[in-house]
């Protein structure tokens, strides 16, 4: 999967289990790598990348391509590749792959490996998931 479209599915929060959109930013391994604004609109190095909309779909060039379930699964084109769970435990295929942390910081096999502030948890997992937990 091309790491544009990572970062656009990798957001995918916005579902009645998660609650309203918050604004926030990204960081890798302590470097601000993008952001997510109140609008629903995800930024990357400074360039619109995606859209979110209220339901839990996520949106690139106007296309349906992902969403993220009440229950904390994440599809994409309707397939199940992923989840989080209420501890903050997340899962690839059922085997546990990283965890966000209650003050948003993400780790994978137990190493910090960036943050999200202002964001939560279920938000941060979406983005971490894609983008880099799942590499």
């Amino acid at each position: 999967m091309k790491p544009i479209l990572k970062l656009v599915v990798a957001v995918l929060f916005l579902s009645a289990g998660f609650g309203a959109l918050q604004a926030g930013d990204l960081r890798k391994n302590g470097s601000l790598i993008g952001s997510i604004d109140s609008n629903g609109d995800v930024r990357l190095n400074g360039s619109l990348v995606g859209r979110f909309e209220s339901g839990g779909d996520v949106r690139k060039n106007g296309s349906l391509i992902g969403k993220i379930e009440s229950n904390g699964d994440f599809r994409l084109n309707g397939s199940l590749v992923g989840s989080i769970d209420s501890s903050g435990d997340v899962r690839k295929n059922g085997s546990l792959i990283g965890r966000i942390d209650s003050n948003g910081d993400v780790r994978k096999n137990g190493s910090l490996i960036g943050s999200a502030s202002g964001i939560p948890r279920a938000q941060a997992a979406g983005f971490f998931f894609f983008f880099f937990l799942n590499e």
